[in-house]
């Protein structure tokens, strides 16, 4: 049995009984006012994180999402765009997309703004996704990516790319590894299935996502998620496992490389009141600026004496530079 296939018969079993715990199904979902989430979908809230962010989702945005799980994000993203087929769901797995249904056919009951017609739930998998080239505005998944192998991770990325609009937004949220995860845990398709092994680092994620096309990435959280103790796993150590939430644009990627926000900022303390670098970052005297990864180490290598760059703080939300 291939670890996919695992995977289906996994989800198979925790859309009949839901698995309270299975991953950060203790976090609070999103708070939003009028927005009231089933208790059987907080039960199936199988993800490590959000995928959803208020500030991406104005304009009613059409929203693809992957692996429907109990529904619960799907129902939030429906609280941004409240029209038909605003959401298309994408699940492999009937018992699961059955599940999200009986779900969302609640929330009516609990949600008057709500209609089931906002949200279309599709068969269909992370490698084949059943919507045109450039249609969504949003493509999201949370906490399914992360147990692919790494060339079927590289396949649903470029899925996601095509389907995307121009400036599209491709939102995420997966469990990745503080060092590389070894071969015996990444080869046990059960625990693949449960989001504990199929981690990759920091390092290794994003390059995936840039390696497809996406110009620009943006970093919401990192957090702590797992940790998998060294008496448990057959560890030398213990292995702490953190949550990343990520936006990334499809944007063309700038000569220099892709634009990769994870919170820094520069600080130009000359004696001059502002410093120009000539490539368009203008940076006031004292007051920090946001800038990406990129960027930071140029300005830190051309003025090391005169430009702080402050560490990455894994929270960003915009109005930076490159």
């Amino acid at each position: 049995m291939s670890y996919l296939e695992t995977a289906a018969q996994f989800y198979n079993e925790v859309a009949q009984t839901p698995q309270v715990g299975l991953c950060c199904v203790q976090s609070t979902p999103l708070q939003l006012p009028g927005l009231k989430i089933p208790r059987k979908m907080q039960e199936m809230n199988y993800g490590c994180g959000t995928t959803v962010h208020p500030t991406e989702l104005g304009n009613q945005p059409t929203v693809l999402y992957v692996g429907v799980g109990g529904g619960l994000e799907a129902l939030q993203f429906a609280y941004f765009s409240q029209r038909s087929s605003a959401v298309i769901v994408v699940d492999p797995v009937a018992e699961m997309r059955q599940a999200a249904t009986r779900n969302l056919e609640i929330a009516v009951l609990e949600n008057p703004w709500f209609d089931t017609s906002f949200v279309e739930i599709r068969e269909g998998d992370a490698f084949n996704l059943p919507v045109a080239d450039s249609s969504v505005d949003i493509v999201a998944q949370n906490c399914l990516f992360n147990i692919f192998e790494p060339e079927d991770l590289t396949r649903a990325l470029q899925e996601a790319y095509r389907v995307l609009k121009p400036g599209g937004r491709l939102q995420m949220s997966d469990p990745i590894a503080t060092r590389p995860i070894p071969q015996h845990l990444q080869k046990d398709e059960r625990l693949r299935a449960m989001c504990l092994s199929g981690a990759l680092t920091y390092e290794e994620y994003i390059q995936h996502i840039i390696n497809v096309g996406f110009g620009q990435v943006e970093i919401r959280a990192r957090r702590p998620y797992r940790l998998l103790d060294s008496q448990t796993y057959n560890l030398e150590e213990n292995l702490l496992l953190e949550s990343l939430d990520s936006v990334a644009f499809k944007v063309i990627i700038p000569e220099d490389g892709a634009c990769v926000f994870t919170g820094k900022t520069a600080i130009y303390a000359g004696s001059e009141p502002f410093f120009d670098d000539g490539a368009g970052h203008i940076l006031q005297r004292g007051i920090p600026a946001s800038v990406c990864d990129k960027t930071a180490a140029k300005l830190a290598a051309l003025m090391p004496d005169k430009i702080m760059i402050t560490d990455s703080t894994w929270h960003y939300k915009g109005g930076g530079c490159c």
